[in-house]
């Protein structure tokens, strides 16, 4: 889906309950911020978050916009099954810088 993004925690854990509370804390808040940017550039209806441990053994968490009319609208998200470009030329590049920019607003917002 266009504006896809996974947070990465800077801390090496496996599962969420391996951080410390101070640190699951700082985890929590980057998501918060990660959310709220990721809504406001994109204009998504809503994002799903998903959190796995299965294939990579460090926490993460992924955030999928979901768009009126998107191909899965109604279901959950298979991103095996996509197979078109997910980006028009220099989409992408846009997309990060504005989300980098309204990364940037919110931490001085707070």
């Amino acid at each position: 889906m266009p504006g896809y993004v996974c947070l990465v925690s800077r801390v090496h854990a496996v599962v969420l309950h391996d951080l410390t509370s101070s640190q699951a804390e700082s985890f929590m808040r980057d998501a918060h911020k990660v959310s709220s940017a990721l809504s406001a550039v994109t204009g998504a209806v809503k994002l799903n978050y998903e959190i796995h441990g299965n294939t990579l053994p460090h926490l993460h968490m992924h955030y999928f916009p979901r768009y009126v009319g998107d191909p899965f609208e109604g279901h959950a998200i298979e991103p095996a099954r996509v197979s078109q470009r997910v980006y028009s030329a220099g989409q992408f590049s846009k997309l990060r810088d504005r989300l980098l920019l309204e990364l940037g607003a919110s931490a001085v917002r707070r």
